[in-house]
């Protein structure tokens, strides 16, 4: 009997309490409900794991060890299951080798796509290179009018210095009679003498000859040795007349155009050789267009794209401040200040006629190149007193960029290598200007065009260019290519379905959101066209437009109907509405969920009385919209003409003392105004910050602002020792607060001692861990709770100093809401542990790994970290889509803090696509239209009701239906 459905048992991974459910197959599901009330322990800690973990014990125990395994979940069992898939946020690689291309497949097929169909083209001639075979030499002659006089050649020396006497007796020992040199024909034994200060040119006559019926047999024998002689080359030239075709080149000088070429030439090649300029290719692989491979990497930046350069943005972050005040950081930056530097300073001052009190902006455009750039040496005429003239070149100086560049080279110090490359950014590669492959790969076109060309375009016209592409080729390239375009455009098709049409080929994995990079997987995958697969997605709406959210949706009801069960951890409305079978956790988060509270279809969520997913799906609970929009404190920050990425030369204006929503769909170019140029921009000056900003004219009203704070979604560490006590600082002073203990003081024990990360007060057994790591080999590696201190970090002695009968230990162990009650009489633990709170945190624990917390789950503490910190009133926050991984529920706590924030003078910018943020907003940017090259102007803006009102914004259009309720 087929099964039918998962049928899940007792299942107690983290927070979940023996939960049983059954999930129907060939579905598909959403898990939904409050940020940590166990969604993810329940679909990827334990249906995921298992799944593929049984999957992969299926393989052999040589298999094995190359995979990674999975731990056994906490589970009484499983049936039903398939093979399992995870398509997580956190997958795509950092490598700045990586990009969208290579991780989809797509490069894979344009390189063989290129090395079957590409045609070579010389770099100096601009005209096709083709390797010839004999019979093909033979062929080309034999098609000249019968009677045609032609001498056949060997081109032996091509351009080079020398005598070559003694190849001379070698050519006349092998029976060679005569040669031409540099144009004259002489008998071998005549030929002059040559100067070898001069380059030369000398083929040897191979043969002479008359076309006619009968010399293929003599010709065939005559081109294999000329071809021996001359590494591949073989010149045939007509004793009279003008090759067949080429008589307008005769008239215009007898030469090919810009090639050199004699008109009466016709030249052979056994390799992708170019006649004249003697460039060759030899072979046409695949690999020759791989930029991870030497075969076709550029041999400048080794295939990167990129080179490390001093940067004069980073040299001069501060363009009002004067050399004496130090706007030439890196020369400043010595304690105390080099008077080296301030001399060499002073003598150019005086030589160019700057003061080194004039403010950097103010010095005018020459006198910064030479202070970056240095001077080039002159020649100084010294007269002697008997009237002899002299010159000596005045020493040149450097430039302080040429300093930081010999430095580096020079310098063994790790320290000091480290701290120069601040001052550098990656700028495209002069050799290859970006392409990442050297020049023979970028000789092999297509339609004109080569490899590199093609991956700089956005999905979408990559996709235009290869539908196109068959009608540009011939039919034997149409043959070869017919089966591969098939695969390039079903996947380019695919990332366009998933709203991915804006992504450039080029992109490197690293920069791309957690959304974004889900979703090229979720590509891939349909690609891949696999059935009776079990899929577990972590948020694919994550960065996506409402717009695009369709796409989406089709999206994943297509992988369901291959034969698939797909489950979404989701908290997006339009996915719950979607499902086939929705499931929600709760009650609460942490130890308060962890409980199935509804399950069913749409129509049975909705009537249950516990679900808070229920409650805001059927409007009895609702995010309100606010009675009154802020108008600001009547100052505004004005971005003037960005235009980094794809900005169109934007200005744009955000009024402070507001909370202010940037929005658009995927790709408009959001965070290229938010974070590549205002942040950035206003972070050089407010927080002295090395960060290079976008191109842009300026911006303005910086001076209402004391300082800028950006929240994004990095994690806050990326160890297991990182926790949220240690990130907001709480760490240190429970720490504190525990070496002021009485008993603690007897024992004269520091604050040193209650840390588990160096050597006295922890556990030395599992060196602060807890764990003790056992490796299996082909089995997953056990980790088992160290026996010394039963878990606790801790040695005997530092458990032995306790408050109330808690030890540190204990305190670690406490969820953030208990140790709010615990530390309400030490103000600094209390306050951290009320903030992290009020961000919807109470249930995480204080000593909980960072590696364990979702996205959503670090931005939330970074800000609670902010948040707690004393605020001036004068504070610009950017948040980057702060909703991630949010419950509707979290949500308006959420918005809760953040309008407090602005109700205490504060501005607050988000980047958000969540429609129940944006309707709550003081002001809106809305950028598009479309993403990519089509996005990056101001579509929009004003309060959300202006822009609902605009009918060429997206985000109106849905602010319009959302406002109407």
């Amino acid at each position: 009997m087929a099964l039918t459905h998962i049928s899940v048992k007792g299942a107690r991974e983290h927070n979940l309490k023996g939960i049983d459910i059954d999930l129907p197959r060939d579905a598909l599901i959403v898990i939904t409900g409050l940020s940590g009330s166990g969604k993810s322990s329940l679909a990827f800690d334990t249906i995921y794991a298992e799944g593929q973990r049984r999957y992969v014990e299926s393989l052999s125990a040589y298999a094995r060890q190359f995979l990674e395994m999975m731990q056994k979940p906490d589970v009484e069992h499983i049936d039903g299951l398939s093979p399992a898939i995870s398509i997580e946020q956190k997958t795509t690689s950092r490598n700045p080798r990586s990009t969208v291309a290579t991780v989809t497949e797509i490069y894979d097929y344009m390189r063989l796509l290129w090395a079957r169909v590409g045609v070579p083209y010389s770099p100096a001639t601009g005209l096709p290179i083709e390797a010839q075979t004999v019979s093909n030499m033979v062929d080309r002659v034999m098609e000249l009018p019968e009677g045609t006089r032609l001498y056949l050649l060997a081109p032996v020396v091509r351009g080079r210095k020398g005598e070559y006497r003694k190849e001379m007796l070698e050519w006349q020992k092998a029976g060679f009679t005569r040669v031409r040199v540099d144009g004259e024909m002489y008998a071998i034994e005549e030929a002059p003498a040559l100067d070898k200060k001069f380059k030369h040119d000398i083929e040897v006559v191979v043969d002479r000859l008359a076309v006619k019926k009968g010399l293929e047999t003599r010709l065939a024998d005559s081109f294999e040795t000329a071809l021996k002689l001359s590494e591949g080359l073989a010149f045939v030239d007509l004793a009279d007349g003008v090759v067949p075709g080429r008589e307008d080149e005769a008239e215009g000088g007898g030469a090919m155009k810009g090639a050199g070429l004699p008109a009466n030439r016709i030249v052979f090649s056994e390799k992708f050789a170019c006649p004249v300029s003697g460039f060759t290719i030899e072979e046409i692989e695949p690999r020759l267009f791989s930029f991870n491979a030497p075969q076709g990497a550029c041999p400048t930046c080794d295939g990167i794209g990129e080179k490390q350069l001093f940067d004069p943005q980073l040299v001069v972050p501060n363009e009002e401040l004067t050399l004496k005040k130090g706007a030439v950081v890196p020369w400043a930056k010595s304690n105390p200040p080099s008077p080296y530097y301030m001399q060499v300073l002073g003598s150019l001052a005086k030589e160019y006629g700057f003061d080194l009190s004039t403010p950097w902006n103010e010095l005018g455009e020459a006198n910064q190149d030479v202070i970056l750039y240095g001077t080039k040496g002159r020649r100084v005429p010294l007269t002697f007193k008997d009237g002899r003239k002299q010159y000596t070149v005045e020493k040149a100086f450097e430039g302080v960029i040429g300093n930081l560049n010999r430095r580096l080279v020079q310098t063994e110090s790790a320290w000091m290598q480290e701290e120069l490359s601040k001052f550098q950014t990656a700028q495209p590669c002069e050799t290859c200007g970006g392409a990442r492959l050297n020049q023979k790969a970028r000789a092999v076109k297509i339609d004109s065009t080569d490899i590199s060309q093609p991956v700089r375009f956005s999905v979408s016209d990559a996709l235009a260019w290869f539908t196109a592409l068959p009608e540009k080729l011939n039919n034997t390239q149409n043959q070869i290519a017919k089966a591969i375009l098939k695969e390039i455009v079903e996947r380019l098709g695919f990332l366009n379905n998933v709203g991915l049409d804006y992504l450039n080929l080029d992109r490197t994995s690293g920069t791309l959101s957690g959304g974004e990079s889900q979703r090229i997987r979720l590509a891939s995958q349909i690609g891949s066209g696999l059935s009776g697969v079990l899929y577990v997605l972590d948020e694919p709406s994550i960065g996506l437009h409402q717009r695009d959210n369709d796409r989406l949706l089709e999206t994943l009801k297509r992988l369901r109907d291959l034969g698939n069960t797909v489950i979404v951890v989701e908290h997006d409305e339009d996915a719950i509405r979607t499902a086939d079978y929705i499931v929600d956790l709760g009650p609460g988060a942490g130890v308060h969920g962890g409980e199935v509270v509804a399950e069913g279809t749409l129509k049975q969520i909705l009537k249950a009385k516990r679900s808070l997913t229920a409650d805001y799906l059927t409007g009895r609970r609702e995010i309100a919209v606010p009675a009154k929009r802020r108008k600001g404190n009547g100052h505004k920050l004005t971005v003037h003409g960005a235009r980094a990425n794809n900005l169109q030369n934007v200005t744009a204006s955000i009024p402070l003392g507001t909370f202010t929503c940037v929005t658009g769909v995927s790709g408009s170019g959001k965070s290229s105004f938010t974070i590549d140029t205002l942040y950035a921009a206003a972070a050089r000056t407010l927080n002295g910050a090395r960060v290079i900003a976008g191109p842009h004219d300026k911006v303005t009203g910086l001076q209402y602002c004391d300082k800028i704070i950006e929240i994004d979604q990095s994690p806050i560490g990326r160890t297991p020792r990182s926790n949220p006590a240690t990130y907001t600082g709480a760490f240190t002073n429970i720490r504190d607060w525990f070496a002021g203990l009485p008993e603690a003081q007897a024992r004269g024990y520091k604050p040193g001692r209650f840390s588990f990360n160096v050597k006295g007060g922890r556990c030395e057994a599992c060196k602060g861990d807890g764990l003790i790591k056992i490796e299996m080999h082909f089995l997953p590696d056990v980790y088992v709770t160290c026996e010394e201190c039963g878990g606790k970090r801790y040695n005997r002695e530092t458990l032995e100093v306790k408050f109330k009968g808690l030890s540190i230990a204990d305190v670690l162990d406490m969820t953030i809401e208990d140790a709010e009650g615990f530390f309400k009489a030490v103000p600094p633990i209390r306050d951290k542990m009320a903030m992290l709170n009020e961000v919807g945190l109470g249930y995480v624990k204080v000593g909980q790994q960072a590696t364990t917390l979702s996205g959503g789950e670090a931005q939330r503490v970074k800000l609670a970290k902010e948040l707690s910190k004393r605020s001036t009133g004068q504070t610009l926050y950017i948040l980057d889509e702060p909703t991630t991984g949010l419950h509707f529920e979290d949500v308006r706590k959420l918005l809760e803090v953040l309008h407090r924030l602005v109700d205490q003078g504060n501005s607050v910018v988000v980047i958000e696509h969540n429609l129940d943020v944006i309707k709550t907003a003081d002001w809106v940017l809305d950028l598009g239209p479309g993403g990519g090259v089509r996005g990056g102007e101001i579509v929009a803006e004003g309060t959300p009701e202006k822009v609902a009102s605009v009918a060429a914004s997206y985000t109106g259009g849905y602010l319009k239906a959302m406002l109407g309720k």
